[in-house]
Order: C-alpha cells, then sequence, then structure tokens
C-alpha cells in the first residue's frame, strides 16, 4: 500500500512511540507500507526533524530519512492550481495525486481538500486494520 505520510505524522510517531502514528511509522519502517515522496518532502522531514524543539539526534533522523530513500517511491508530481490554507502542505497532495496513493496521512485534514484518501492517523488504522 503506497501512502504519502505529513511530517506532523512524522514527528508524534517519533515522540509518542504508543501512538496510533508510532504505529504507522513501524508499519512503514517493516515494510507493511509504502512512503511516496518527493525531494521537498524530505527536505521538509529533514529540516523539521532536526529542530532543536524535538531534540531527534541526527543518528536516528539520518537513516530514517535514507530508509524512506531506498524502501519509498520517489515521484516527480503535477503541479495543481489548488489554493491552499498552508501552501507548505501541497506538496503532500500533489505527490498523493500524482503517485496515486492510497491514502495521505495527515494530523491536520483542515489544512487539505475533503478526500476520502485524506485521513488522520486513527482513521487511517480503522480502515486499514
Amino acid at each position: 500500500m503506497n501512502i504519502v505520510i505529513d511530517t506532523n505524522v512524522l514527528v508524534s510517531g517519533l515522540i509518542n512511540p504508543n501512538g496510533n502514528p508510532a504505529k504507522i511509522l513501524n508499519m512503514i519502517l517493516n515494510s507493511n507500507l509504502t512512503v511516496l515522496y518527493d525531494e521537498r518532502i524530505i527536505n521538509e522531514y529533514r529540516n523539521v526533524l532536526k529542530r532543536e524543539k524535538f531534540g531527534f539526534p541526527d543518528d536516528l533522523i539520518n537513516p530514517l530519512i535514507e530508509f524512506i530513500r531506498s524502501e519509498g517511491i520517489s515521484i516527480i508530481s503535477e503541479p495543481i492550481s489548488l489554493k491552499f490554507t498552508d501552501e507548505d502542505d501541497k506538496k503532500f497532495y500533489e505527490i498523493a495525486l500524482s503517485g496515486i496513493a492510497d491514502y495521505l496521512v495527515t494530523g491536520n485534514k483542515n489544512h487539505f481538500p475533503n478526500k476520502r484518501f485524506i485521513v488522520n492517523p486513527t482513521e487511517f488504522l480503522k480502515r486499514i486494520l
């Protein structure tokens, strides 16, 4: 199953190892889910995970990013003209559409169009389990 994972889900999965985002992250790391990405997304993952407020060490961040690169699927997206409240979120939607993702998993559904494939972590797990 191919998914696009918003940065907030990735961060939440690392902060709380018992939450639903962590369950999704574990599914990714166990190769049960494949992450669709592009360089914009990889750069955002890296930049956000390196923020001092999170305190994630480089020896956690770098292998995670490299795993996503090596096991995920790089997508060249078609730009869309749809306006977003947070334009930084548009890249995730573009990759989901261009890569024909099964789901876009985000903690901020209100930042995206109301589409069935855009779900929060709890909804995602309910649908696939």
